[in-house]
């Protein structure tokens, strides 16, 4: 996931930067986990990688963090490189006529 601060967000952080890891642990809550987060310099604020068990649980995250105004995010699925391999195999291209 992507997110981007809002004028708002940026005004929550700079008073309370530990937001960031009670957030972490509301993600938690809701059924997902972060593996790993930056701060980057850009046209987006933060990097996260979230384990999420499915796609509809990540979409949930993104509403529920957009709704309150403070960041926009942007979700990436992502599908680890063995799975990718492994699903690429197992269905291999039919040829058409």
């Amino acid at each position: 996931m992507l997110s981007t601060l809002t004028d708002e967000g940026r005004k929550t952080l700079k008073v309370r930067p530990e937001r960031l890891r009670e957030v972490n642990k509301e993600l938690e809550e809701m059924g997902a986990r972060v593996t790993a987060q930056y701060a980057v310099l850009g046209g987006y604020d933060f990097v996260n990688v979230i384990e999420a068990p499915s796609n509809e649980v990540m979409a949930r995250i993104a509403v529920e963090l957009g709704a309150r105004g403070t960041i926009k995010v942007t979700t990436l699925p992502a599908i680890g490189i063995d799975q990718y391999v492994e699903m690429m195999g197992a269905n291999p291209p039919r040829k058409t006529d």
